[in-house]
C-alpha cells in the first residue's frame, strides 16, 4: 500500500488515556476556573452546559465553525457575558488545564511513530477531534512529547466545521489539501470516531492499547495493533511507500 499522508488522532492514540478518566479530571478544573472568576457558580450546571456545547459541535452541519457552534449554544446560559466566558476558557486552557496531564500516560512510542512517518517521506497531520481551542490542543501535543511544528495541520475548533465521527470531517481534510484518499492512512483508537475515515475511502489503523468502542460497534479497520506495532508498521513499510 502506498501511503503518502498519515492522519494521527491525539487523545488515546499519540497521547494514551482513558477518555472518561481524562474528562473526570479536567472538567472540575474548568468549572473551578469559572468559580474563581464568579464566586457561587453552580459547577454542576456549568459542566452540563459545557457538554451541551460539545454536542452542538459534534452536530455541526458545516454552516459555522465549531467555535461558533459551541459559544452560540452557551449564549445566555453562563453567569457572565460570552466574551468574558470565552476569555476565562482561553486563560484556563493556556494554564491550569495542564494539570490534567496527570490523567494521561505519555509514551515515547508517539514520537517514534511520528518520526518514522516523516523519515519515510509521509506528510503528517494531527486529526484530533476539533472540540478544543488551539491553545488546549498545543498543550496536549506537548504532553505527548511532540511539537505543533511536527504536523502539516492541527485541527481545532477555531478552523473546523465538522467533528468526528461525521465523515465530512475527513472529506474536508481531503479537500483542503487536495489529497487522494487512497494515499492516506488514519490512525486512531476510537472505533466510532476514527474508523469513520473509511467511509470516505481512507485506510485506517486502529490502535488497540487504549481502544475505545463505547457503542460496541463492529470493528472494520484495515490494520490494527498496539502503538509499538504501529511504529513498526510505519517503519517496515518505508520501501513500499516511496
Amino acid at each position: 500500500m502506498r501511503f503518502r499522508h498519515i492522519f494521527f488522532d491525539l487523545d488515546g492514540t499519540l497521547l494514551p488515556m482513558r477518555q472518561e478518566e481524562f474528562v473526570a479530571h479536567y472538567m472540575p478544573l474548568l468549572a473551578g476556573a469559572y468559580e474563581r472568576w464568579r464566586s457561587g457558580i453552580d459547577k454542576r450546571a456549568l459542566i452540563a452546559t459545557v457538554w451541551d456545547g460539545y454536542r452542538a459541535m459534534v452536530g455541526n452541519d458545516g454552516s459555522k465553525t465549531n467555535r461558533e457552534a459551541f459559544w452560540e449554544s452557551m449564549e445566555g446560559r453562563l453567569p457572565l457575558p460570552r466574551q468574558e466566558a470565552e476569555a476565562v476558557a482561553l486563560d484556563f486552557y493556556s494554564g491550569d488545564f495542564n494539570r490534567a496531564k496527570a490523567a494521561t500516560q505519555p509514551t515515547p512510542l508517539a514520537q517514534l511513530a511520528v518520526r518514522r512517518a516523516k523519515e519515510n517521506g509521509m506528510a503528517v497531520y494531527l486529526a484530533t477531534n476539533p472540540v478544543f481551542p488551539r491553545c488546549a490542543t498545543e498543550n496536549r501535543i506537548r504532553w505527548a512529547g511532540l511539537d505543533a511544528a511536527d504536523f502539516e495541520i492541527i485541527t481545532t475548533y477555531e478552523d473546523c466545521r465538522f467533528c468526528k465521527p461525521n465523515p465530512s470531517y475527513f472529506s474536508d481534510l481531503l479537500n483542503r489539501f487536495s489529497l487522494d484518499p487512497e494515499e492516506c492512512l488514519m490512525v486512531g483508537n476510537d472505533v466510532e470516531e476514527d474508523l469513520a475515515a473509511g467511509q470516505v475511502g481512507i485506510s485506517t489503523f486502529l490502535v488497540t492499547d487504549t481502544m475505545e468502542n463505547f457503542k460496541n460497534l463492529p470493528i472494520r479497520s484495515d490494520y490494527q495493533g498496539s502503538l509499538q506495532a504501529l511504529a513498526d508498521f510505519i517503519g517496515n513499510g518505508s520501501s513500499a511507500w516511496r
